[in-house]
């Protein structure tokens, strides 16, 4: 889904920064460093940011270069799905956010439903792992594994956290504007068919 210049470039940043890790010889680190220089260019030419924010924002790692890991929780209530109002970009999406080093996915999504939703949960199961770029998101500088996580509720009242501003429910065929970067249409419309059907088969890319 997303353009190929994100692609090479993110793959060219991969690279340069594998190579920087593990390269000993001096010629073949100045190497890796022109091979990161190309994908900050490209990569600011495309989207008309300035080369250092890039490079501080896509370039920064060190290391063996690693898809990112966003964990997103499935809690449905009367039919309906719970969604967090995202005061970043004022649209609606599941309850989630980063993999956090120490804790297990399972552990993420209840976490994050606690805190953006103010409701306590348990883990149901697992319905999706989602690449990123096999699906219609906007385009990010990231490579990006979704792990979607079915929860139901033990406890909590519905109750807006730091970083979201509303908590509602809402029915399959009314949803609200999406944060697309977080969660687009499909992604939803596969997690209402474990809804509908408890053994409808877990989704990967």
């Amino acid at each position: 889904m997303e353009p190929k210049w994100l692609e090479w470039a993110k793959q060219l940043q991969s690279i340069a920064q594998i190579g920087l890790a593990y390269s000993k010889d001096v010629f073949d680190r100045e190497r890796f460093e022109m091979i990161r220089d190309i994908s900050v260019d490209m990569m600011s030419q495309q989207t008309g940011v300035n080369k250092e924010i890039v490079k501080d924002l896509f370039a920064n790692e060190t290391g063996y270069a690693t898809p990112k890991v966003d964990v997103r929780a499935v809690v449905f209530k009367d039919h309906k799905i719970l969604m967090v109002k995202e005061k970043s970009d004022g649209a609606w999406a599941l309850p989630g956010g980063w993999g956090d080093i120490g804790l297990s996915p399972s552990e993420v999504a209840i976490k994050e439903v606690q805190e953006e939703a103010g409701l306590d949960v348990k883990v149901i199961k697992l319905i999706g792992v989602f690449d990123m770029k096999c699906h219609p998101h906007p385009p990010s500088a990231y490579h990006i594994y979704k792990i979607f996580i079915q929860c139901e509720i033990i406890g909590g009242e519905p109750k807006a956290g730091l970083e979201t501003s509303d908590v509602q429910f809402f029915a399959e065929d009314h949803l609200p504007p999406l944060s697309e970067a977080r969660n687009t249409e499909s992604q939803i419309k596969l997690a209402f068919k474990h809804l509908h059907n408890p053994e409808e088969p877990v989704y990967y890319d």
